[in-house]
């Protein structure tokens, strides 16, 4: 390893686009900068208007770029939406020499992912749950092993295609490359549970500003993956109809005095609102705004808790919910949450991380910090000989080797 490597992330969310870009060291991961700006070429996590996109990611390319004084040529893209969806799936494969090598597990990965998908779709993940070993199951590295069959779970994440090209696409524009497209819900994981709360079964609930993404892992693999097209765009609209405030103001409003649990909210409080064309702002009490935010993060949570029923797994999630995204800094989220899912619920920041955490530590970049860790995972999963075949130079950085990986293996 160079003594230093640049790896980027690049969160595309309904409301913001945000860089992260964090230099992996010696000592460990900083993150050394951040671009953060509006968007408004994104619907529910997809793209809907390429030019607002392009210009978005640009902006906060260049902020990002600035603040940590390095170029940006290469990033890890973040992908969510109702059109992604996730199955279980099963493959298996003859052990070739009665010894299990990477060669057998990358062939029943393969045989795994082998399903028949509708022309518009395809996979970006294939997530190792199990190996079985003739009749061992719950190996989790099964090389070296002695057996003649090898099986393996798997779960397989789909999107469209024309999202993943229309995400590549813009990021192109920029005279970014993407190295891989990456679900947000499986990066935001990454940024923020311990591999304790994955191996004795949690739920993440990444509720962004479009859609509310959930990833459900058990004996620390993912068994489930969805998204509900629900997120804090709809608190905003609620509380702008409401109050009969402009849009701008109700996100101010939103942020500054918006609660979801009006139990915790003071029957005296009182906030200023602004009208609409010309006319005075009015006075009202906080309650009223919880009443209106209130039904909109319960019915996100009743979804939630639906979903959560259906995979079959809830009574083996030990640590119950965490809960991330920038919707989630509302007051009384965990509360709400905890009444709704019946399970506990804490509301969670990337951890793991050094350089800007002051910055970073927050709910909001969750899924930015998660595809820089999720970046690094993948060069350190690299083997070594790959590393040494294509002598990449040292100052090509992380991108460009996991580039160059991904372009000998597929």
């Amino acid at each position: 390893m160079a003594a230093s490597e640049i790896i980027a992330g690049l969160d595309l969310g309904t409301t913001k686009v945000t860089v992260i870009v964090a230099e992996l060291t010696d000592d460990g991961l900083d993150v050394i900068g951040i671009g953060s700006v509006p968007a408004k070429g994104l619907k529910k996590g997809v793209v809907v208007n390429i030019e607002s996109t392009v210009q978005a990611i640009r902006a906060a390319v260049e902020q990002a770029e600035a603040m940590a004084g390095v170029e940006i040529n290469t990033v890890f893209a973040g992908i969510a939406g109702s059109h992604v969806s996730g199955m279980n799936q099963e493959g298996v494969a003859a052990i070739a020499s009665r010894e299990v090598s990477q060669d057998d597990v990358d062939r029943v990965l393969v045989q795994a992912k082998a399903v028949p998908l509708p022309g518009d779709r395809e996979v970006i993940h294939v997530l190792p749950q199990e190996y079985i070993v003739d009749a061992q199951d719950g190996i989790k590295e099964p090389v070296g092993m002695a057996g003649v069959r090898l099986e393996a779970r798997v779960h397989m994440v789909t999107a469209a295609s024309s999202c993943v090209a229309n995400i590549v696409k813009c990021a192109e524009r920029c005279g970014l490359h993407v190295a891989e497209v990456v679900l947000q819900p499986l990066a935001s994981a990454h940024a923020v549970l311990s591999e304790d709360e994955k191996e004795i079964g949690a739920v993440l609930i990444d509720i962004g500003g479009g859609t509310s993404d959930i990833i459900v892992y058990v004996d620390g693999a993912v068994v489930h993956t969805s998204s509900i097209p629900i997120g804090g765009i709809n608190l905003t609209n609620d509380v702008a109809t409401g109050l009969r405030t402009p849009m701008a103001e109700a996100e101010r409003i939103k942020i500054k005095y918006g609660c979801a649990a009006t139990f915790m909210i003071d029957e005296d409080e009182v906030i200023e609102v602004p009208s609409v064309g010309g006319r005075a702002p009015r006075t009202l009490s906080r309650r009223a705004l919880c009443d209106i935010i209130e039904p909109r993060v319960e019915e996100i949570f009743v979804a939630c808790r639906h979903v959560i029923a259906e995979t079959g797994y809830a009574d083996m999630l030990a640590s119950g919910a965490i809960i991330t995204g920038g919707t989630t800094l509302l007051d009384g989220m965990p509360e709400l949450a905890e009444q709704v899912l019946g399970l506990p619920v804490r509301r969670a920041a990337p951890i793991g991380i050094g350089g800007l955490i002051d910055v970073v530590k927050s709910p909001a970049y969750s899924t930015g910090v998660g595809l820089v860790k999720y970046g690094v995972n993948r060069l350190q999963a690299l083997p070594v000989e790959e590393e040494i075949i294509h002598h990449v130079p040292q100052g090509t950085g992380l991108g460009g080797r996991i580039s160059a990986w991904f372009r000998e293996v597929f």
